[in-house]
């Protein structure tokens, strides 16, 4: 099953960005997704398909 994602969702990626985290903020949602990494804000953008391979995760804060 696909996981599903939107704008401004938090997403764990399954390998950690140079700084050590792996939690994510989709800033840019369409043919590229853009991100912005939660602890040193940079910020990236990578395909779609390229995206869904490494992602692990969407965090769930409805509560």
């Amino acid at each position: 099953m696909e996981k599903e994602f939107k704008l401004n969702d938090k997403v764990v990626m399954k390998k950690p960005h140079a700084c050590g985290s792996n939690l994510w903020l989709i800033i840019r949602n369409g043919v590229d997704i853009k991100l912005r990494c939660l602890n040193c804000n940079r910020e990236v953008m990578i395909d779609r398909l390229e995206f869904k391979k490494k992602l692990k995760g969407v965090i769930d804060e409805k509560v």
